[in-house]
């Protein structure tokens, strides 16, 4: 299946070497390539990107873009997945682009690799985390950062097999209904499992889910 990708890589060699890496592959199509926030959410409204990878010095416009694209997507239309290259150093910017609905998070240094590898999943509606963005999340909370409205809460230790499961493929960014597939279960109960790990470990959507799940090792590094 060929996936649409759209770049917007404020610096103009990563803006070519990302078109030029991306467009070569077999099965990825990259529709356009821009610097412009604005020329990006254009060209998502009229050519529908399955991805748009997102390179913005400033953690703030990344946030807005990111949020943008979800809040302007109309049925039929589905959201485009985002991958955000992110400088290190900002690790509440990392909590603050997964709670804005980013897919997939990579440092500005990752390897055409781990390039390829984070489109190809966010485009198969996974999330992809590169290793050293996880690596400095899992210490940020572990020293007792927060994102906002987050209390780490108890550890995964009160939660059951089940939950364990269900909380492990959420981290790895399926669905309801892929996890409901996956292991043979209705999606209310799947919805029912999501409800009840909430409650355990005091977490409030999705976002923080992932982050938990990857803080507590169930989920290792997707890139």
């Amino acid at each position: 299946m060929l996936s649409r990708i759209l770049v917007c890589e404020e610096l103009p060699l990563m803006r070519e070497g990302l078109h030029t890496l991306l467009d070569a592959l077999p099965d990825i199509d990259v529709l356009a390539s821009t610097q412009s926030q604005m020329e990006t959410l254009q060209l998502a409204r009229t050519r529908r990107p399955d991805v748009v990878l997102i390179g913005v010095s400033e953690v703030a416009a990344a946030v807005r873009l990111v949020r943008r694209l979800g809040d302007e997507a109309r049925p039929p239309c589905t959201v485009p997945g985002s991958v955000v290259f992110h400088a290190r150093g900002d690790d509440q910017g990392v909590a603050e682009l997964l709670r804005a609905g980013t897919r997939g998070l990579l440092n500005r240094d990752a390897t055409s690799a781990e390039v390829i590898a984070a489109t190809r999943a966010v485009a198969r509606g996974r999330i992809a985390v590169g290793p050293d963005v996880v690596d400095s999340l899992v210490e940020w909370f572990r020293d007792g950062g927060a994102a906002p409205g987050l209390d780490p809460g108890p550890e995964a230790g009160s939660l059951t097999g089940r939950e364990r499961q269900v909380l492990s493929l959420v981290g790895q960014g399926l669905s309801v209904d892929d996890i409901a597939e996956e292991l043979y279960i209705g999606e209310s109960t799947v919805r029912t499992h999501l409800h009840r790990i909430r409650h355990k470990v005091g977490l409030r959507d999705r976002a923080q889910l992932v982050a938990f799940a990857y803080r507590t090792g169930l989920v290792r590094h997707v890139v």
